[in-house]
């Protein structure tokens, strides 16, 4: 079985958790809001291609995520490189910061759990129509 869809807007790599403080005085960590907020958003576009039941077995995820070209990229040589696939972004985020907030955001969705996935293709691109391509492979069980 196959799932493929697209999360429109610029992808959002998963920040380094924060501490505070709890009520008994104890250290808690908690995911940054834009983190938190970005995993939220990923849970609303993936529930409206989950299948009708949570996944199983083993998954191989490929996803592809499509960067806001920055400024300096933005002149016509610049373009078609990118467009050829030929000027791709070697700077932060990295693409493990990046899969991390899409894995967690299709928990429970998607599957019961991000560990279901036995096989990891991830790929960072520039474009002029940022996103974040999901494709989902698997057997579906009895």
């Amino acid at each position: 079985m196959k799932i493929l869809f697209e999360i429109p807007g610029d992808p959002v790599a998963q920040g380094r958790p924060r501490a505070g403080k709890s009520f008994a005085d104890k250290t808690v960590l908690y995911d940054p809001a834009k983190s938190r907020d970005f995993k939220s958003y990923v849970r609303l576009v993936a529930a409206q291609h989950a299948p009708a039941k949570l996944i199983d077995g083993p998954i191989h995820l490929n996803v592809d995520f499509y960067r806001s070209v920055p400024k300096k990229f933005q002149t016509k040589p610049k373009l078609e490189l990118i467009e050829k696939g030929l000027l791709l972004p070697t700077t932060k985020p990295d693409v493990d910061n990046y899969i991390k907030g899409i894995k967690d955001g299709m928990n429970k969705v998607m599957w019961h759990d991000d560990s279901q996935v036995v096989s990891l293709n991830v790929r960072k691109f520039y474009s002029m129509t940022p996103r974040v391509v999901v494709h989902i492979t698997y057997t579906e069980g009895d």
